[in-house]
């Protein structure tokens, strides 16, 4: 049983910047690089193993492999989350993602809950979450086809370190000069309510998926997204901070100055995403080399590797279910 490295495959979505290759090392030849998919055995973009025993393989050829590394509370024998890395350097379309029930009747995926912490904003950038009044379908036809939809949004002030839940159904948009974590069901199905008539490197506009997104879109006022006060428990060597826990996942950020103890139980894999620093994953395993990391890097830890301790100067997002 081995700690994984993985390589992630690269989105040149439109409305992507440069940040992810020249702040974050990903040797991806896409111009611009919108999204690095860390963690994933979606097939629209899955990860692979950069050392040991399964080196060049998928991630989801190794899991098929061995499903224990999942865990026991994976009950469908596979991964449930996609873990990202995302860089705006334009806002995003309008969008929203279906529940798990909708997208596996009508599109043969999952539904899309997520998360976002963000790890760097620009001064003035914001976010679209959810409307800031209670709308029909009706009021939304007319507002896409007048691209007036921008009044009926709720925009809201982004800032470094920040977290948002958007469970799905929210109408949603990252804003321009945001860079992000992604923590999301396994999943790539996205319904554009609008795209600013945005036209791609072909010249053509993308489709839109009005009709299936009015379908799916919580189209009450949305809750209250102003940032509450997180609890930070510190140790000697190290602090952690619960960002999410759902369903799907839950998900910390470590702050580690020296040494951060834990360890993976045969419930559940664990992924480790390195957004700063550098450092080392040691294991019990004498036979098994320490696993380095730095900045932009994302480990995957199998269920049952058991205690492990970082140690560096480093700043993680630690994913599990």
């Amino acid at each position: 049983m081995e700690i994984m490295k993985l390589i992630p495959t690269g989105k040149d979505y439109l409305w992507g910047g440069t940040r992810l290759r020249e702040e974050y090392g990903k040797k991806l030849d896409l111009t611009p690089l919108a999204e690095t998919w860390e963690c994933s055995v979606h097939p629209d973009g899955p990860s692979y193993v950069a050392n040991g025993t399964y080196k060049g393989k998928t991630l989801a050829e190794v899991l098929k492999a061995h499903p224990e590394y999942l865990g026991t509370k994976v009950e469908n024998g596979e991964l449930p989350v996609l873990v990202k890395f995302i860089d705006a350097k334009k806002d995003l379309s309008v969008q929203v993602h279906p529940s798990d029930e909708y997208a596996r009747e009508h599109e043969g995926d999952n539904g899309k809950t997520e998360m976002w912490y963000v790890i760097d904003a620009d001064e003035g950038a914001s976010l679209i979450y959810g409307f800031q009044h209670e709308v029909t379908e009706e009021i939304l036809r007319k507002a896409v086809e007048t691209g007036a939809l921008d009044k009926h949004l709720q925009k809201v002030p982004v800032h470094k370190g920040d977290t948002y839940f958007v469970p799905a159904g929210t109408v949603h948009g990252i804003g321009k000069g945001i860079l992000v974590a992604e923590i999301q069901e396994s999943s790539n199905v996205t319904y554009r309510v609008y795209d600013y008539d945005r036209v791609d490197k072909n010249g053509k506009k993308r489709e839109l998926h009005f009709d299936k997104a009015v379908q799916v879109m919580n189209m009450k006022v949305a809750p209250d997204v102003s940032q509450k006060p997180r609890m930070v428990k510190y140790y000697s060597g190290c602090s952690r901070e619960l960002l999410c826990r759902c369903k799907y996942f839950e998900t910390e950020r470590i702050q580690v100055t020296k040494g951060f103890a834990f360890s993976v139980m045969d419930t559940s894999f664990q992924v480790l995403m390195c957004l700063n620093g550098y450092g080392e994953v040691q294991t019990m395993d004498a036979e098994q080399k320490p696993m380095r990391f730095s900045k932009g890097e994302t480990l995957f830890l199998p269920a049952g590797l058991g205690r492990c301790l970082v140690v560096g100067d480093a700043e993680l997002i630690k994913v599990r279910c």
